[in-house]
């Protein structure tokens, strides 16, 4: 990956592997988005990196018409394939940032499934709140790595070889419990464009063989982006580390805090 390829960006390479490997939501988080946001049958939905359609596909299936804006076009494509049996969802290129107001319809919702923190502070909840009809809402959320207490080890002797391949994380990062991440009501009120409506967070865990792990890894875009001695290296452990194991699997901790807000009037 060249190194002046935004992280961001780094998905397109990775298109297949994402529909593949990522997480789905749990279906309890589509209805939570719902009620919080009082959508009804005829809303009209904006989604900002959509990827492959991760979260557009249950969105879709309540019968929302949404338009999502995807900035790869690889996932751009898959998203459209994924999507094709849904007439009332269109897939645009481009970022969310270069969305003209002026030119898109008033929407009920703003959406973004791990993609919110890839778009500039200075702009997102502005851009938002121009592409919303007043009263609509903003919805947003992440999946990320929690660590539920008794959790599965392997995690603690992976950073080992992280650190060994000049990725490992700092001793002040944290660790968080599930339950324990961080929301973003500050953020969200600070902007002077949204009231928080809801705050919920959203944990869940998965079992991996190596396979299936090692394709969730290079989804990332920290492991896109590592050279290709650091990727194998972090691999062959991985693998060694679970042919050690009689199920050969491991557990990882999901976690989500949804954020809904209100856009507020002029």
């Amino acid at each position: 990956m060249p190194d002046e390829t935004p992280l961001r960006m780094t998905f397109d390479s990775a298109a297949e592997l994402y529909q593949q490997a990522r997480p789905d939501y749990p279906d309890e988080l589509y209805d939570a988005v719902v009620g919080a946001a009082g959508l009804n049958s005829r809303a009209r939905l904006l989604e900002v990196g959509c990827a492959t359609g991760k979260a557009t596909l249950p969105l879709a299936r309540r019968g929302f018409r949404i338009t999502c804006v995807e900035p790869g076009r690889a996932l751009a494509e898959l998203a459209r394939a994924n999507l094709a049996d849904f007439p009332q969802v269109e897939v645009v290129d481009g970022t969310f940032e270069d969305l003209d107001a002026s030119t898109q319809p008033a929407y009920d919702l703003v959406v973004a499934a791990t993609s919110w923190h890839w778009i500039d502070p200075a702009v997102r909840y502005r851009r938002a709140w121009e592409l919303l009809r007043p009263g609509g809402h903003l919805a947003f959320w992440s999946a990320t790595h929690v660590f539920p207490a008794g959790g599965d080890a392997i995690f603690h002797d992976l950073q080992v070889v992280y650190n060994e391949i000049g990725e490992g994380l700092r001793e002040d990062v944290p660790r968080p419990a599930p339950g324990e991440l961080p929301e973003q009501r500050e953020e969200i009120e600070s902007s002077g464009l949204f009231d928080t409506v809801l705050v919920r967070h959203f944990d869940w865990e998965l079992d991996y063989d190596a396979d299936g792990y090692l394709r969730l890894l290079d989804t990332f875009s920290g492991h896109i982006a590592m050279q290709r001695w650091q990727r194998d290296r972090l691999h062959s452990e991985v693998r060694r580390l679970l042919a050690e194991r009689e199920d050969g699997r491991l557990r990882r901790g999901w976690g989500a805090v949804l954020h809904v807000a209100r856009r507020r009037d002029a």
